[in-house]
């Protein structure tokens, strides 16, 4: 008997998404600026989902019209997926606006620990209760066992390898890690790492590096003739092509504040 599959499967799924954030109620000025924005980046938000993200508005006492900023942004070839943060009145209008919610990012703000009740024993940090403050093992093998344990258990950053041609239109992210190139990447292909990027071969496309926002993320490219560079949000479109002193050179790009840095390399 041949088993029917089913009409449809639900799974997690990890994409790349942008993250817009609104950092005034004045909407007006918001569609502004992003209008201006778009405009020196016509096509690099076509079709791509962005979330907006409120924390900086959620205090404010304030609801902007989302479904008006919605249609705007559509306008403009950007989708709006959903929202992240804001107050329980913001994400309601976005509700009714028919976005999606997303849950509130972790605070990068140390959390205050609740007091240890006076009963309670405070866990040993080591193997040996009666030494609390020893970091330490006494003896090699002991150190040995908690370097090895540590080594274990310390996520390590994982690295992409491409090694064909990346084509017009392909996309490729290196999600929580960093992404190596070793072959041309051509005019309209995108690359995307949450890491760094290493391109040993003529870069034509664009290279987003530092995308979930790791600003010492770089870029290392053997040939930099780009359409676009961005790290960790900031992003310059070489409209008028790529500057004179790293042109079809090997350069590394990072970042200096909001400033794209770009420094050739030895040839």
């Amino acid at each position: 008997m041949i088993r029917e599959e089913p009409a449809f499967k639900i799974k997690n799924g990890n994409f790349p998404l942008f993250v817009l954030h609104v950092n005034t109620t004045d909407m007006d000025k918001f569609k502004n600026e992003l209008e201006t924005r778009l405009t020196q980046t016509p096509d690099f938000f076509t079709n791509t989902p962005v979330v907006l993200a409120l924390a900086a508005i959620a205090d404010s006492g304030v609801t902007p019209d989302l479904a008006d900023l919605v249609s705007f942004m559509r306008g403009h070839g950007m989708w709006a997926a959903g929202v992240l943060g804001g107050s329980a009145e913001q994400r309601e209008a976005a509700v009714q606006a028919g976005l999606g919610l997303f849950p509130d990012a972790p605070s990068r703000r140390a959390q205050p620990q609740p007091e240890t009740p006076p009963e309670a024993p405070l866990p040993p940090p080591t193997q040996q209760p009666e030494l609390p403050g020893l970091d330490v093992a006494t003896n090699e093998d002991e150190s040995d066992k908690n370097s090895a344990a540590a080594k274990t258990e310390t996520p390590q950053p994982t690295t992409m390898i491409i090694d064909k041609p990346v084509r017009t239109g392909q996309r490729i992210y290196a999600k929580g890690g960093n992404l190596v190139v070793l072959a041309i990447v051509n005019a309209g292909a995108e690359l995307i790492a949450d890491g760094d990027i290493h391109i040993y071969a003529p870069l034509r496309g664009r290279a987003i590096a530092g995308a979930h926002g790791n600003e010492n993320a770089r870029i290392f490219v053997h040939r930099l003739e780009a359409e676009l560079i961005s790290i960790a949000g900031c992003f310059q479109v070489f409209e008028n092509g790529v500057p004179e002193n790293v042109r079809g050179k090997p350069a590394q790009i990072r970042l200096d504040g909001t400033r794209l840095i770009f420094e050739p390399l030895p040839e």
